[in-house]
Order: C-alpha cells, then sequence, then structure tokens
C-alpha cells in the first residue's frame, strides 16, 4: 500500500514514488526524461548503498517508459548536500546546469 505521501504526489503532482521499509525515492517522468525528485534513506540504513539501488530501480522504470535522460538536483545548502553531489557523479550523471542553490545533473540511459 502507498504511504499518503505516496499518494499525494500522485494525485497533485502526476509523479510517482517508490518505497520500501527504508526509504523512498520521489519522481517524475515526462516525455522522454525522468527527473529524481527526492531520495530518502533512513538514518540507520544509510551508507548501506540503498540511495544507489533506489536510483537504479526508477532508472530500470525510466527505461520502459521510454525516457532516454535521468534528470537529479542537489540543493547545495541542504544537509549532506556533499554526500548528494559526490552520488550523482559516482552514478555517472553529468552537470547540465547551476545557479544560486541548484545544481541540476543529467544522464543518458
Amino acid at each position: 500500500m502507498a504511504s499518503l505521501y505516496a499518494e499525494y504526489i500522485k494525485e497533485r503532482l502526476n509523479g510517482h514514488m517508490y518505497e520500501t521499509e527504508q526509504g523512498f525515492a520521489s519522481y517524475f517522468i515526462k516525455n522522454d526524461m525522468c527527473l529524481i525528485e527526492d531520495i530518502y534513506v533512513k538514518p540507520e540504513f544509510r551508507r548501506l548503498g540503498l540511495a544507489v539501488e533506489f536510483g537504479n530501480k526508477i532508472e530500470g522504470i525510466a527505461r520502459e517508459h521510454g525516457c532516454k535522460w535521468l534528470m537529479g538536483k542537489v540543493v547545495p545548502s541542504a544537509k549532506n548536500s556533499t554526500v548528494s553531489l559526490q552520488g550523482m557523479l559516482a552514478a555517472g550523471y553529468q552537470l547540465a546546469s547551476s545557479s544560486h542553490d541548484l545544481i541540476i545533473f543529467k544522464k543518458e540511459i
């Protein structure tokens, strides 16, 4: 069963949620692009590769929907943003654009 937050994302924003007991990832598919909006892993399950697992799962879903690009973002002022930046680069994302407090990454799939 989907969480209330997942139901909200789907109903209000036409988005999707991948959820497990350890965390979640929200994403949006539009045309040939999939934007991974957020990935959250509960603190006790961090550093186990779950964020990578969630990203890989969404990449598979995006491919099934005919997407050619994955997009992700990092807000530098957010807590643990350095870890997020390292994760994006390690997963093969490249810089697409940046502004004062937002970095957009893109990955061809």
